[in-house]
């Protein structure tokens, strides 16, 4: 009997990967995957090109670090929330991404103004804890709160503190979108 139900398990096609966030979700994710994308890249082209003064103020190892680690996590991670989940795609990609977004919040805490921290600081051990939840959620299995765990993530340890660098004058991205 056990023969006969193995065989007919390795028959049945693999349940296929899903798209799991619901429309709500995919719209605001959509939303602000492409306008923080947007800002990065009006900011980025503006200090290519050379309308942005006193960069040189930024040329810091850790806020380089920083920097380098963070672009790349807006659109990833946006995309792997709207793609189909489950996918060995899916599985090194999200890797990748958990480990810019420690990178970043690593880098971060050398990054200070005023010799001091600030309030952004906040979501450093944020992510931390996030980082932990997902891969522990995942590995138990548990792809309901995994799911929740990044999505939260995503929005509270990337694009609120996305949105806070563009936002308060004087941080890099500020000035180098805003003058």
């Amino acid at each position: 009997m056990n023969t006969i139900t193995l065989a007919a398990a390795a028959q049945r096609p693999a349940k296929p990967a899903s798209f799991d966030i619901g429309p709500v979700a995919r719209i605001a994710v959509s939303l602000a995957t492409f306008t923080m994308s947007f800002a990065v890249i009006v900011a980025l082209g503006k200090a290519a090109l050379g309308m942005v003064d006193n960069l040189h103020l930024y040329a810091k190892l850790p806020i380089i670090l920083h920097v380098a680690a963070v672009l790349p996590t807006i659109p990833l991670g946006g995309w792997l929330l709207l793609a189909r989940k489950g996918t060995a795609l899916h599985k090194q990609l999200g890797k990748v991404w958990l480990v810019l977004m420690l990178i970043t919040a690593t880098t971060a805490i050398f990054i200070q103004t005023s010799g001091s921290f600030s309030p952004i600081h906040l979501f450093v051990p944020l992510t931390f804890h996030a980082a932990w939840k997902v891969v522990a959620t995942a590995r138990r299995g548990d792809i309901r709160a995994h799911k929740r765990h990044l999505v939260f993530t995503y929005m509270t340890a990337l694009l609120i503190p996305g949105i806070v660098a563009f936002a308060v004058p004087g941080r890099l991205m500020n000035v180098m979108l805003l003058g």
